[in-house]
């Protein structure tokens, strides 16, 4: 479904993707619309569209969007600042979604391109507008992400379990330049050179290496990407020992495949590392395993499970040297619990690819997500600071 309300070209495209996501996508579309990005954009004479993408859904994920969209188009109080349309695609996948969105779904006069999961939830208001301002304000910058929070902070009692979670989250955040795959906003001209292949398990990763080295053309830069002050959204955090060794496994993979893959990219021609767009579209035309061989190869190199990607083994420890000392002391078990819960995952990880397999994306709860009530407690976890206009 289509609401036109302006010939005016949208400068922003918000892709969401959907994959079985009917229990949840109603409030996620919700919390969207709910933001000022809305009302600036209003009030600049400006305009976006909001794309909502079910990719190979067996659920009523897209008939639950196209109704929340039908009724944002006739009662938002800035409606004529955007369209909003569901596209069905027919294969599942998060890198077939990203770049069916950026290459054919979006407009192209789109500048910026939003890229989003369809199982989170705003608790800043000002979370898009943000990302936005970002982007307008830095042109050195090609990517704004924002913070990721976990559900479990919020928690009044925590776990133990709960208590080590968000310590890994602190100590990943001690990363310079990080994306949150779940959220971003990046240039449509930077998006438009890339493609993520059919086998790429993880895509931050990739994309933060490409767009911090322009594309392997600069030495790495992390000021390429941006986190602003008053940007974040809530998620629901794996809770259980099996859901968090699943997603540790699916981690490992991904993490193998990006360095398998951006490797081998670096030794390409200049001419090809330009445009990859067309240069990992072509290989996945001309060879579908192509990924799958280099991974094959790789494996006979690195013949143990601790080497199926270089730090496999230190970079828990390297982010824990990176806290202050009193926060060392406090992160210590985190860094330890992570550290096994690693090798766990990159043994499965290895033979996960033994196996000839190469996808892995396991299929979580959002029961609590549901349930999730972001407006007052999440507020007080980051504060509010002016965005730069």
């Amino acid at each position: 479904m289509t609401e036109q309300s302006s010939e005016r070209a949208p400068r922003i495209s918000i892709g969401i993707r959907a994959w079985n996501e009917e229990s949840v996508i109603r409030k996620t579309l919700e919390s969207v619309f709910q933001q000022s990005l809305f009302e600036e954009l209003a009030r600049r004479g400006e305009r976006c569209e909001v794309l909502c993408i079910p990719n190979g859904c067996t659920d009523r994920t897209a008939e639950v969007a196209a109704a929340v969209f039908a009724e944002q188009a006739y009662s938002h109080p800035f409606a004529n600042a955007f369209t909003c349309h569901v596209t069905e695609i027919k294969e599942a996948g998060r890198n077939h979604t990203w770049n069916a969105f950026v290459h054919s779904l979006s407009s192209p006069d789109a500048e910026f391109l939003f890229i989003m999961d369809s199982d989170i939830l705003f608790n800043q208001r000002e979370t898009l507008f943000n990302l936005y301002s970002a982007l307008l304000n830095h042109s050195e910058a090609a990517i704004a992400s924002d913070r990721a929070i976990k559900d479990i902070q919020f928690k009044p009692r925590k776990s133990l379990i709960d208590r080590i979670s968000l310590a890994t989250t602190d100590m990943t955040a001690t990363i310079e330049g990080q994306i949150t795959g779940q959220l971003y906003g990046i240039r449509s001209s930077v998006a438009r050179r890339l493609y993520l292949p059919k086998d790429l398990g993880i895509d931050d990763g990739f994309i933060k290496a490409v767009v911090c080295t322009d594309f392997f053309l600069r030495p790495m830069t992390p000021a390429r990407i941006i986190v602003p002050p008053n940007a974040a959204h809530v998620y629901e955090a794996y809770t259980s020992v099996k859901e968090i060794l699943n997603n540790q496994k699916r981690q490992m993979i991904g993490q193998a495949i990006v360095h398998v893959l951006l490797d081998h990219l670096r030794q390409l021609p200049s001419t090809q590392r330009w445009d990859l767009s067309s240069t990992l579209r072509d290989k996945d035309e001309q060879d579908p395993d192509w990924l799958k061989k280099l991974i094959d190869a790789h494996l006979g190199r690195a013949r143990y499970f601790w080497r199926i990607f270089p730090d496999a083994l230190t970079f828990r420890f390297k982010r824990w040297l990176k806290m202050s000392g009193g926060r060392r002391v406090t992160h210590f078990p985190a860094a330890v619990a992570g550290f096994v819960v690693t090798l766990v995952a990159c043994a499965r990880a290895h033979r996960h690819f033994r196996r000839g397999q190469m996808h892995y994306w396991p299929k979580a709860s959002r029961e609590n997500i549901q349930r999730l009530n972001v407006d007052e407690p999440a507020n007080a976890a980051v504060q509010p600071q002016p965005a730069k206009t």
